[in-house]
């Protein structure tokens, strides 16, 4: 079970975790400057780092008096996340470690503000975004305490050998991500790293069935609940907008080409998840500007002229994409991408409806996006039960005037 699952996806693969390197030992003595007072620790012998700013710890350390290490969850850029008994209250969490360097304790800062000011605005976690239980600083690292979740609905389906989410699973989910998103855009915030990666299940137990004609056993979710994780990247209207965001295959055209952002480029992120979890593949497979722009041009026709003229960026020619579609890159976005509807599997109405929505995620031109209020309402959502349903339609709506960034 994960709290939060790092990935970095290259070629087709993903690797969830890197390789740790044998740590180095080294003491330090560090004083960290944070928004919340200034910490000064020379650090007690039994307390080191490895030479990558990990915490070197091992099962059974004792965290604060309080957080007993039991296992090791993961493994990323900004850290660990390991499994631990809270003491005070006889349960397990999970706690991300951040690394001793000072730009991950600078970003680890700005994800603490937004899920302290997520939590004023839902004390009852009823908008599905992860709920932090506490953070403390242990000697340089940060260290955020979250409610244990199950896998990650990416590494699920990797587990599950890619195969696809049924039809009603890909609906629970994606209205419930919609819904959660939709809190954030309510309250000015975009949340700019949406990926399978980040959408967790609560609970990830599943069921077994044997797959005769494929010979392996095919592993069936019990429930779809789900919580939206990892609010580093997440950015108030009002702060500084990073020219570059999102993971590569989710990222929307307006950041490719440096044209600005804003809550749009999360919708754009949505609809290629949902496409993932529809096919068990990702929409636009590739590690390059101009190739991902080819495959947009080729999944969902040409990129508007407006767009092309505005930017800055390389790839345009007198607002054409200046791509060779007969060279080898050509040859494989051809062999590799196909009109959207191409790959509808099905031609039932719900299908199509699904697909439907997709294509009002993925509209180049921000402005012309479909919001997700709107996609709440899409029909692709109205065979969701009454058990399911989550609050008001309009619920965002109200609490627009309560801005979590004031």
């Amino acid at each position: 079970m994960l709290v939060y699952s790092q990935s970095v996806r290259k070629a087709g693969t993903t690797t969830t975790f890197k390789s740790v390197r044998k740590p180095s030992r080294i003491k330090v003595v560090v004083v960290v400057k944070t928004g919340y007072g200034v910490v000064s620790s020379s650090r007690a012998p039994s307390v080191e780092d490895d030479e990558e700013g990990h915490l070197i710890y091992r099962t059974g350390d004792l965290l604060q008096d309080r957080y007993k290490i039991a296992a090791t969850l993961g493994e990323g850029t900004f850290g660990k996340v390991v499994k631990c008994r809270d003491l005070q209250n006889d349960r397990f969490i999970a706690l991300k470690i951040i690394k001793n360097v000072e730009k991950y304790r600078e970003a680890a800062k700005l994800e603490i503000n937004v899920l302290e000011k997520l939590a004023e605005k839902d004390p009852y976690n009823k908008h599905l975004c992860v709920r932090m239980l506490s953070w403390f600083d242990y000697h340089g690292h940060v260290c955020i305490a979250f409610d244990m979740l199950g896998l990650s609905v990416f590494d699920f389906l990797k587990d599950n050998n890619y195969r696809p989410y049924s039809l009603e699973q890909v609906r629970h989910i994606s209205y419930q991500l919609v819904y959660a998103v939709k809190f954030l855009h309510d309250n000015k915030l975009t949340h700019t790293d949406l990926k399978p990666e980040n959408i967790l299940f609560v609970d990830s137990e599943y069921t077994l069935t044997y797959d005769a004609k494929k010979k392996r056993d095919i592993r069936t979710v019990k429930k779809t609940d789900i919580q939206l994780i990892d609010f580093g990247s997440a950015t108030f209207d009002h702060e500084h907008h990073s020219t570059i965001v999102s993971t590569r295959h989710y990222r929307a055209p307006e950041v490719i080409l440096e044209l600005g952002w804003t809550q749009p480029c999360d919708v754009w992120s949505i609809g290629c998840i949902m496409f993932e979890l529809y096919l068990g593949i990702t929409l636009f497979q590739t590690h390059d500007n101009r190739e991902h722009l080819a495959m947009m041009e080729r999944i969902l026709g040409p990129i508007p002229y407006r767009m092309g003229r505005k930017t800055r960026t390389k790839y345009f020619y007198h607002g054409k994409l200046d791509w060779d579609d007969k060279n080898s890159a050509g040859r494989y976005v051809r062999e590799n991408c196909k009109p959207l509807r191409s790959y509808q599997s099905s031609s039932d109405e719900d299908h199509r409806q699904l697909f439907d929505l997709i294509s009002k995620m993925l509209e180049y031109e921000p402005s012309q996006r479909i919001c997700l209020g709107e996609a709440l309402r899409h029909p692709f959502f109205e065979k969701i039960s009454a058990q399911q349903r989550l609050g008001e339609s309009g619920v965002g709506d109200r609490e627009r005037s309560h801005s979590l960034s004031r």
